[in-house]
C-alpha cells in the first residue's frame, strides 16, 4: 500500500515546515539552499516526520530540479495521508 504526493517546495525558507494546501499539492518551507540536492533530503525529512513515518518510506519520484514535485509514500494510502497530515498542514 503506498500513494504519491504532490509538493511545491520554497526552498531558503526562515522556518522549514508545512504550509498547507494549494490545492491538490502540500506546500513545504525548508531552510536548506536548492543545490546538490540539500532542499530535497530536508523535504524528504520534513514530510516524513509530519506523517510519524521512518524517512525511508518518503521517495522523491518527479521534480528531482522543480519547486513541484511529486513524493511517494509508502505505508499510507491516500485516506490516510490527508488524515495525518490534516493537523500539520492545515485545511
Amino acid at each position: 500500500m503506498g500513494c504519491r504526493l504532490p509538493v511545491k517546495v520554497v526552498p531558503g525558507a526562515s522556518r522549514p515546515g508545512l504550509a498547507g494546501w494549494l490545492g491538490e499539492a502540500l506546500k513545504v518551507r525548508v531552510s536548506a539552499p536548492p543545490e546538490g540536492g540539500a532542499a530535497n533530503r530536508q523535504l524528504l525529512r520534513i514530510v516524513a516526520r509530519a506523517l510519524g513515518l521512518p524517512p525511508g518510506s518518503v521517495r522523491l519520484v518527479a521534480g528531482a530540479g522543480s519547486a513541484r514535485k511529486v513524493l511517494e509514500i509508502d505505508g499510507l494510502d491516500a485516506r490516510a495521508l490527508r488524515q495525518r497530515l490534516a493537523p500539520e498542514a492545515g485545511p
